[in-house]
């Protein structure tokens, strides 16, 4: 399991130009079945993103054609999760 983290950097102010492109890759993970959520980071920092069901490569190389990625917008880090106790309603989540 990995957590995507998008923090955005000093091009901030680019990101109305690139979003429509930004979301069309959001719904593209979604729907494949690579992100299982994907929500803001709390008072503007970025995004993060839960995803599952995917190599650590195949998923920097996904990271990478983001387009908030590729022009600058955030700074992408991914942390791999190895869970070791997780409540009932995620179960889904280990297997």
């Amino acid at each position: 399991m990995y957590v995507i983290l998008l923090r955005f950097s000093a091009n901030k102010a680019n990101a109305p130009e690139h979003m429509a492109a930004h979301r069309e890759w959001i719904k593209k993970g979604v729907d494949e079945g690579v992100f299982l959520l994907v929500g803001s980071i709390r008072s503007g920092q970025g995004g993060a993103i839960l995803s599952t069901d995917s190599s650590l490569e195949a998923l920097e190389s996904r990271v990478n054609e983001d387009p908030f990625v590729r022009y600058d917008i955030v700074k992408a880090e991914i942390v791999d999760i190895d869970p070791n106790i997780v409540s009932p309603e995620l179960a889904l989540l280990t297997n």
